[in-house]
């Protein structure tokens, strides 16, 4: 019988495991001995980072997506449809047009983050966000517009994703503003809802002096419980208020309420052992990138190495073999100082990040990298 993988999510992670496991099974996939099934909602695959540059007018929105087909190995079944239903004790799968193997052998998950904005009374009226193509470019037309008054970048659902996000974001407009002639009649103020400003403390120490150098207000232990749009007001749990003029916002994340439904973790996020990327609650499934509940940063770089050690046990395992590729939690991160700067940041569970000096050279490599990452995507980086 033909042993079945099957991945759901076409993004970063699933087409990099994807890639890894047509290219390990490549004669077991010939021989019809091992199938492996992507399953993915649509017929693109969607490089996010990309739509943070869109409000700047520095990316197009078509820059950020590629036809999925194009990027995954032709051994690959390639299915657009949605699984509506997870029984992981008959290790069966059900779908919305009944599209992919009702049976797994292996069952990897990689269904990504979704905003959940609604969990924030008169956010979803409020507040811009640049984790989408609209939103992106919605908030492109607002920055055209915003010549005078108070921008607020306010970090209100966490974990996230991209970590380093929000505070690129306030660093680039800072510099936008700046050489646009701007920045005088435009106060910029930052919110973070613990008492630093960022999750990881390495990066807050290093971002903290930035942000002050360069005149970005900061609010520390501000969780937004409320916004008044009409008004322009946000209210926070602890009992404060912050007019603004224009609110960018990170809204609460979640993953998909199949995860939940299937009760493989709290919203939507898988609960795993963190080094094996094995669901702690079913047997025969994996998580990695951001449905893994690994407590490591929801970036694509995160993905890209869960990938390939989920590969390597899934290989292993599919040959009676011990499985023995561990996740130390490797993560890599360009973060944009500005229009023209950039730093960087690599970690992992045991080593700290420790962000050199902003440079051109780095904003450099980081462009380069957002180009070469269809390569990556292909499993070829």
């Amino acid at each position: 019988m033909t042993q079945e993988v099957v991945i759901v999510g076409g993004g970063t992670g699933g087409s990099v495991l994807a890639n890894d496991l047509a290219d390990r099974f490549a004669s077991e996939i010939d021989a019809g001995d091992v199938r492996v099934t992507l399953v993915n909602d649509s017929e693109d695959h969607v490089y996010k980072p990309v739509w943070l540059y869109v409000p700047f007018g520095k990316r197009e929105p078509s820059d950020g997506r590629r036809p999925l087909r194009d990027l995954v190995d032709s051994r690959v079944d390639v299915v657009v449809d949605r699984v509506t239903d997870i029984d992981t004790d008959a290790q069966r799968l059900t779908y919305r047009d009944g599209g992919g193997p009702g049976r797994y052998d292996k069952l990897v998950l990689a269904t990504g983050s979704t905003l959940a904005p609604d969990e924030i009374p008169g956010l979803a009226e409020g507040g811009h966000n640049y984790y989408t193509e609209e939103g992106a470019l919605a908030l492109q037309d607002e920055l055209l517009s915003f010549t005078e008054g108070h921008l607020v970048l306010s970090v209100i659902g966490s974990p996230h994703m991209c970590p380093a996000a929000p505070l690129e974001f306030v660093f680039m407009a800072d510099d936008w503003f700046r050489k646009r002639g701007l920045r005088e009649d435009i106060d910029i103020t930052y919110t973070y809802p613990i008492q630093r400003v960022h999750g990881n403390p390495h990066i807050a120490e290093w971002a903290a002096p930035l942000m002050e150098e360069r005149d970005i207000n900061v609010e520390t232990f501000f969780n937004a419980e409320e916004i008044d749009a009409e008004n322009g007001v946000m209210t926070s749990m602890e009992g404060g208020e912050l007019d603004y003029d224009l609110l960018v916002a990170i809204p609460p994340h979640r993953g998909i309420d199949l995860v939940e439904e299937a009760g493989l973790g709290d919203r939507g996020w898988v609960e795993v052992d963190k080094g094996t990327l094995e669901a702690v609650h079913a047997d025969n499934v994996y998580a990695l990138g951001d449905t893994a509940d690994t407590g490591v940063p929801k970036a694509g770089s995160v993905a890209h190495y869960q990938a390939g050690v989920v590969a390597q046990r899934i290989a292993s395992e599919l040959r009676d073999r011990p499985a023995t590729e561990v996740y130390h939690g490797k993560t890599v991160c360009f973060i944009e100082t500005g229009m023209d700067a950039a730093s960087y940041v690599e970690f992992d569970y045991e080593t700290p990040p420790s962000p050199p000096s902003p440079s051109k050279k780095l904003h450099w490599a980081k462009l380069a990298y957002n180009e070469s990452y269809w390569l990556t995507a292909r499993g070829l980086l």
